[in-house]
Order: structure tokens, then sequence, then C-alpha cells
């Protein structure tokens, strides 16, 4: 094996950055792409811009602005509506930011809080997000169990038949749940799915009062759930915490039990994000 001398180590530089990395002078900055940043960050803080409105709030030439807007667009980070005649941030911006929010934000933040349900409860925990109608699994720590509840990231289903879709749901505000309601159709997954909308804003209104939501076989016959929400720093929720498992292990007996963790879980996560609970 061969050692690296500490004094020849130390005078090498750093990887991943040269020597003059601290300066920051123009020799070492690309004005190009400064100014296409500048560009792009301003239009990302409206919803859609003329070209000539560019311009003119930028104190740039249209001739100028119009070459960045064509470069960033044919990466897909701007994209160009034809009939309104307005620019607007593009797909792959909320795919880079994604990436971003992936490593620093709610999955990161989430791991640690989900290992720590699984252990408390034996049961798989998972992490879900509203998805148009839908929850959306992100992460999930599976139990050591040989029968176990298996989400895999990118794993939809719908709010109405799901724990961590119900305690979403029990959060919304009045206007947005009936709308939602409106253009939904409560697909019938079992015998106990709730169909019926009247039933199914009661046991909201339940799972508000209580704190957390319970699946009980409504997507998959023998297997139960147990959710929380998890809000953000604007009191809304955004993200839900559950574990699942068969109804051998979640038995009627043992659901108050098994909410303490979930509900402190969710607190947890919702802390880490900088969130304010209900």
């Amino acid at each position: 094996m061969k050692f690296q001398d500490n004094a020849d180590s130390g005078a090498r530089k750093a990887r991943g950055r040269p020597r003059d990395w601290d300066d920051k002078t123009e020799q070492n900055t690309i004005k190009s792409l400064d100014r296409a940043m500048q560009v792009f960050e301003f239009l990302s803080q409206s919803q859609g811009l003329t070209l000539t409105a560019i311009a003119d709030q930028m104190d740039q030439s249209p001739a100028t602005v119009y070459r960045i807007l064509v470069t960033l667009a044919g990466r897909d980070l701007v994209e160009f509506d034809p009939s309104a005649q307005l620019w607007h941030i593009g797909p792959r911006a909320f795919i880079i930011g994604a990436r971003f929010l992936r490593r620093s934000s709610l999955v990161e933040r989430a791991r640690p809080i989900l290992r720590g349900l699984m252990d408390a409860t034996g049961e798989t925990a998972n992490l879900g997000i509203e998805r148009e109608t839908a929850v959306l699994f992100v992460s999930q720590v599976e139990t050591h169990a040989s029968i176990r509840a298996f989400f895999p990231p990118g794993t939809a289903s719908p709010m109405h038949a799901s724990g961590i879709g119900k305690a979403l749901l029990a959060q919304m505000p009045e206007d947005r749940l009936q709308k939602l309601l409106r253009g939904s159709r409560l697909q019938r997954f079992t015998a106990r799915t709730i169909t019926d909308r009247g039933r199914l804003i009661g046991e909201l209104a339940l799972i508000r009062a209580r704190g957390f939501s319970f699946d009980d076989e409504e997507k998959n016959e023998g297997m139960r759930c147990i959710a929380a929400p998890v809000f953000d720093m604007n009191n809304e929720a955004v993200a839900g915490i559950s574990v699942s498992g068969p109804t051998s292990r979640i038995r009627d007996d043992s659901i108050e039990k098994l909410s303490r963790p979930v509900i402190e879980a969710a607190r947890q996560l919702t802390s880490a994000i900088g969130g304010e609970p209900r």
C-alpha cells in the first residue's frame, strides 16, 4: 500500500476547484453566462413575459435577450408560447429544482425519520406527496418482516383510498377539496373503499380531529395504513408519513398505539423542513 506524504498532499490543490477559487474578479467569470442567468432568474419571477418586456425591464437589447432565450429554450429551461407571445420557465428548470430538493430537502430529511419510524413500529414507513389527484410515494424504508407493504418510489395511489391521501385531503381548504372531489371519480378497489363523497367528507373531519388517518384495506385487501400530515412554513400540508402492514399485525387494538409514533414522525419532519404544525 502506498501512502502520500502529508506535506506533499497539503501542497496539492483541493479536488474540484482551481487554485484561484476565491478570486471572484471578472477574469474568472463568463460574462455571457452570467447575463443569461440574470435573464433566467428574472423570468422565473414572473408568470410569463414578452421579449420586449424582458429587454426593457432588464435594460438589455432585445437581440441579446432573444439569443439568450433561444439558447435556454434549446435546453428546455425556458419555453415560448407563440399564441400569447410570452416566454415562461420551462420543464427542465423543474427537473433540476426537483433534484436539488431530493438532495437537500424533504426526501433527504425524511430518510432518518422514516428509519426511526420503521424501527419504532416494525412496519414499513412511507413518505408521499400530492400529485394531481393522487399520492406519489417518494421514499420508503421497508420492514424486516417477511410479509410487508411495498410502494416503491414513483408509485401513485388515488387519494381517497390511501392513508397519506386522506391525511392530505383532510387538511385541504374547503373550496379546493370540493373542487377536487367534484372532478374525481371515487373508484372502488375493495369492499372497504369509500366511494360516497358524503361519507368521505365525514371521515376527513374525524381525521382532522384525531390527527391521523387510517386506510382499512381500502386499496389492497389484507393491508392497512396509518398516516399523518407534514406541514411547511406556510402551515400547508405538503406531504404525509405513514406505516403500512398486514391486518395480522395492524390490528384494531393496535391502531391507537401505532398512530403515536406516526404523528411524532410527521411532527419531526415538519420541524426539519422549517414547517409549522397545525
